[in-house]
């Protein structure tokens, strides 16, 4: 399978890389400037140069998937969110469309479809999230919408809950947000499928079975 990431040189997207890149898939990992590039050595691994601010369609060609985990974080300001986790967000769904893409992957957040019950400080991110959520559900795209918790450095089990809503807070390991992003590749249960995920007692492979 041929994959772009976009928002490869954030912490899930180079984990997310190298884990496709293991298991034989060609990976574009989209960073934005060139001394980001030498952080992928992996055969299976291009990393290229597009900014989600400029034109990136150059990205697209010869692709079949998309992966966007590409976030501003809660802490920059309105605009910088607005243009990454939205108008970015929104490109990437508009050229996935134009480029006829088997599927179209979104790391969101959990909490992006309430969010003005999120903290205060964190309200406007996850409003852009659900605005870019909604595109993407609104799209033809065959998608699926992952929401992780709160996400920790810790290495991860492999271990998850996760449900269309789990009606709690939770952490999760940036880990276990990439593994269960690649094992959503082609995966039909997903298909049309928006869920929320935080650590667990349940295998990857089965939480996504039971969804």
């Amino acid at each position: 399978m041929n994959i772009l990431v976009i928002g490869a040189n954030g912490n899930i997207g180079k984990l997310t890389c190298n884990i496709l890149a293991e298991q034989g898939h060609s990976v574009k990992a989209m960073v934005r400037k060139e001394d980001q590039q030498e952080h992928f050595q992996h055969p299976n691994i291009e990393a290229v140069l597009g900014d989600l601010e400029q034109d990136f369609e150059h990205v697209f060609k010869d692709i079949d998937t998309v992966i966007f985990t590409a976030g501003s974080g809660g802490h920059t300001g309105p605009e910088k969110t607005d243009a990454v986790d939205y108008e970015g967000a929104v490109k990437s769904i508009d050229l996935a469309e134009k480029h006829h893409l088997n599927q179209f992957i979104m790391v969101s957040s959990i909490g992006a479809d309430t969010p003005e019950k999120g903290p205060e400080g964190l309200q406007h991110y996850l409003e852009a999230k659900r605005k870019a959520d909604n595109v993407l559900l609104e799209s033809s795209l065959n998608y699926t919408i992952l929401r992780p918790g709160a996400l920790t450095d810790e290495e991860g089990m492999g271990l998850i809950q996760a449900k269309k809503k789990l009606n709690e807070q939770g952490s999760i390991p940036r880990a276990d947000v990439a593994r269960t992003i690649a094992l959503c590749l082609g995966n039909e249960r997903v298909s049309h499928q928006v869920f929320e995920l935080i650590e667990g007692e349940t295998p990857i492979q089965t939480a996504l079975e039971n969804l």
